[in-house]
């Protein structure tokens, strides 16, 4: 069992350690509880959903669910 910082888990999952913080606050993400930082499981990377890339949408995916919401109202 190799334990991960928040860091190392945010650089394994593409996302900021901020992130991986709220995941175990939301409990989206198990980890243990070291003083004031947590140790995560590497093995339960692999059962976080990530989603996309970091920031905001580009334009031209926004323009794509407009799109398709014009269509359904429609």
């Amino acid at each position: 069992m190799k334990l991960l910082s928040t860091s190392e888990a945010a650089s394994k999952l593409g996302v900021t350690e901020r992130r991986v913080r709220s995941m175990i606050a939301e409990g989206k993400l198990a980890a243990h509880k070291l003083g004031r930082d947590y140790a995560i499981e590497e093995e339960l990377l692999k059962t976080v959903p990530v989603y996309g890339k970091r920031g905001r949408p580009s334009r031209e995916s926004m323009a794509r669910v407009n799109r398709k919401l014009k269509k359904v109202a429609s």
